[in-house]
């Protein structure tokens, strides 16, 4: 008796016969290899993560109980920090989040042996921000070499790049170096210390970074960007040069911005909206070095109230960043960035989507009682859903054992602080975050392409060349920070 299929399963079976032609088998096989290369690529950052870890304890068994200050003990004696240079670090801020107050702290408290001053700079006293580091400042009085610095709005690029080039006009005319940070970066009490001991022993380096390790809050949007970062770590876990560049985290020649070279001040205040991107291609298009010391990684808690529309406002401005330029090698890497991540992310989502069918297919095969004789299913979709599901389990475990041993990096480089764990990771959302990370982000890239502007904390920036053309402040700072935030700011100043 032969079994009519009709309705919905008539078209499921068609499906799960059509993703077995060539093309779709392709598509499949593809996403195995992508998996399989991320774990490759983790894998590599996890031996020079780990390799680090492992000199640290080397030095510490040899006696160096500063080892996570300094590889040789004797860089501590007297007459070696005093020959130290001056750093200026210039922090941009905008608004008070919860864990901004304890990253402050942790800049601001570093153990570098050589003169060292800090310049907060906001667009305005009316800023949250101004009130909380002056509170913090006021904490410490003559202890720290730290100022606030009123940046006014800006007109003519976003008010980050505003805020360092104003930061910058305000150093000490003796800093030989100067490191940019972001309020969102926790830094370890030897962090200024070893990037500084590297631009000395290679003057040829033009920028330093590092990189950011994600601490998930709990929220899907968390891990979301939590997983959007982590195949940046392979190309900030070279243990020396990189064509990688966070903004987070950049130390330069202070000597470079007061002679404008290659024009980069000129070319970041006349319509740049990106500063690690800009400097990227400037680095590029001069051939200059760009190094990431394997201990220049930091944690990066994630806000416990960073919501999916949080993260989707944050993605949207990751993937505009790609339609700013100041040059055409700048435009150039952009594209090729924006095409590559565009095809590798659906490259990625695809073959899940397939495997959906495939699943689908042979749960109703079965429920339904049918056999191969009433009807031609494909069982190589299930070969190919079995090949999917070991690349990715691959590609998880490879993912867990970098978060984990940067962890433990991180742990060692901030002994004073509580020892941060990988237990409160749920890789089953890391799983989901991949997912939907990947599935978004070309529709993002998309609608960054074709809208040209972007609205981001209050302020609406058009671009318009590559450049930004107008900067629309669509709220006062006063009405856009909540008196929630005020408050959060009282409640976590008197916590502290």
């Amino acid at each position: 008796m032969v079994v009519v299929v009709h309705g919905f399963d008539s078209f499921l079976f068609s499906a799960s016969r059509a993703c077995c032609s060539g093309f779709a088998v392709f598509v499949q096989i593809q996403g195995c290899v992508i998996c399989l290369l991320l774990a490759i690529g983790w894998a590599g950052a996890a031996y020079v993560r780990n390799r680090e870890i492992r000199r640290i304890m080397h030095s510490v068994k040899g006696g160096n109980s500063f080892a996570f200050l300094y590889q040789d003990i004797n860089d501590l004696e007297h007459s070696s920090q005093m020959k130290l240079p001056r750093v200026s670090v210039v922090m941009p801020l905008k608004g008070f989040g919860e864990h901004n107050l304890q990253n402050w702290r942790s800049q601001i408290t570093s153990l570098y042996g050589g003169p060292l001053e800090f310049l907060f700079v906001v667009e305005s006293t009316e800023d949250p921000a101004y009130r909380a580091v002056s509170l913090l400042l006021s904490d410490f009085k003559d202890n720290i070499d730290a100022k606030i610095v009123v940046a006014g709005l800006s007109t003519t690029c976003s008010q980050k790049i505003h805020n360092q080039l104003v930061g910058v006009e305000n150093m000490h005319e003796d800093s030989k170096y100067v490191l940019f940070l972001d309020d969102d970066v926790r830094l370890h009490p030897g962090s200024v210390g070893a990037l500084t001991a590297e631009m000395i022993k290679n003057p040829d380096i033009f920028i330093q970074t590092g990189y950011p390790l994600d601490l998930p809050s709990g929220s899907l949007g968390s891990y979301c960007i939590y997983e959007y970062h982590m195949p940046c770590s392979m190309g900030f876990a070279t243990g020396g040069k990189t064509f990688f560049l966070w903004g987070g985290c950049m130390m330069m020649h202070a000597d470079d911005f007061r002679n404008d070279l290659y024009g980069m001040v000129t070319g970041l205040r006349d319509g740049g909206y990106s500063d690690d991107m800009t400097l990227a291609a400037m680095a590029g298009a001069h051939k200059r070095l760009i190094t990431s010391p394997p201990v220049a990684v930091f944690p990066h808690p994630l806000g416990s109230d960073l919501s999916f529309s949080r993260y989707w406002n944050y993605l949207r401005k990751q993937t505009f960043v790609l339609e700013s330029y100041i040059s055409r090698v700048n435009w150039l890497m952009n594209r090729g960035l924006f095409s590559f991540h565009f095809y590798l992310s659906w490259g990625f989502v695809a073959p899940y989507l397939l495997a959906v069918i495939h699943i689908a297919a042979a749960l109703r095969f079965r429920y339904k009682g049918y056999t191969f004789a009433d009807i031609d299913i494909p069982s190589g979709g299930l070969v190919l859903v079995g090949y999917l599901a070991i690349s990715t389990v691959i590609e998880l475990l490879s993912m867990w054992n970098l978060t984990k041993i940067e962890i433990q990096l991180c742990n060692i480089l901030s002994p004073e602080e509580p020892p941060m764990s990988l237990g409160s990771y749920n890789w089953q959302l890391v799983f989901i975050a991949l997912l939907v990370d990947n599935f978004l982000y070309p529709i993002s890239a998309v609608r960054s392409h074709f809208s040209q502007s972007i609205d981001w904390s209050g302020v609406r920036y058009h671009l318009k060349d590559g450049k930004i053309s107008k900067v629309k402040k669509y709220y006062s700072i006063s009405e856009f920070y909540s008196y929630r935030q005020n408050r959060q700011i009282n409640r976590t100043i008197n916590n502290n």
